[in-house]
């Protein structure tokens, strides 16, 4: 029996051809990127996890402001140091892939509460940005603007792919969702309370499906339920999101 392994060599010329941009760069330039970026973060989350893991100082948070805070003062260009990071750039597109993982992970109990959990991800993952889309649309910005707000309760790699594919802007989607994660993980406890929300699998669902990972960081530290159903509202909001939005404006 002959195997055709043709397929299976185009598809590993594919793969080493998404890295392609990485052989163009000064390796030991890239390297310093890398690691500075890398450090930053991992510092970023021990002050989070010693600070009792204030919202406000979320590790995307803090590294985003050091990184930046260091591109003004240092003599580097943003663009070179974009070029700097590509690997994590394009380490985007596995990172998305493996969010496949925590919603296999949690179909047990998607199969056993069937729509009582996927509505409530689909109405909160669609009111969200629509609002929040209305609120830029009735100020008259621009179109770029409006379309990248549509993503702004995805998680990153995810909001960075579709904002691109809807015309939106990739850089700034980022920033929006960060900001909404931080923003849902501050004022979320405050809503539990008014609202008298006693059950963790609705919390869970709402900081899941509108905070994205920052707000599955905050159920987590709730609890191990309210954490399970966060991922589970954030897995499946931001994959329907993601496949929805190209289709109804690409």
């Amino acid at each position: 029996m002959i195997i055709n392994t043709d397929p299976i060599i185009a598809s590993w010329g594919e793969i080493i051809g998404q890295f392609g941009p990485l052989w163009s760069q000064d390796f030991g330039f890239m390297f310093v990127c890398l690691a500075a970026t890398l450090g930053v973060y991992l510092l970023s989350r021990k002050l989070h996890f010693y600070l009792n893991q204030n919202p406000l100082l979320h590790p995307l948070t803090i590294s985003t402001l050091v990184i930046g805070l260091c591109l003004y003062v240092l003599p580097i260009d943003v663009a070179e140091f974009k070029r700097g990071v590509t690997l994590f750039e394009l380490l985007l597109g596995p990172a998305t892939v493996a969010l496949a993982v925590p919603l296999y992970n949690q179909l047990p109990v998607l199969r056993q509460l069937g729509l009582k959990v996927v509505m409530p991800i689909i109405i909160g993952g669609t009111i969200a940005p629509l609002l929040a889309w209305l609120s830029v649309y009735l100020l008259d910005t621009p179109l770029q603007l409006q379309m990248t707000m549509l993503v702004k309760s995805i998680t990153t790699p995810l909001a960075m792919g579709t904002a691109d594919l809807i015309g939106g802007i990739p850089e700034l989607a980022a920033v929006i969702v960060i900001l909404t994660g931080i923003v849902g993980a501050t004022f979320a406890p405050w809503l539990i309370m008014l609202t008298k929300t006693d059950s963790e699998y609705a919390q869970g669902l709402a900081l899941g499906s509108v905070a994205h990972v920052v707000g599955t960081s905050k159920a987590l530290s709730i609890s191990e339920t309210c954490g399970a159903f966060a991922t589970l509202g954030l897995c499946l909001n931001g994959i329907l999101t993601a496949v929805l939005l190209p289709l109804l404006f690409a």
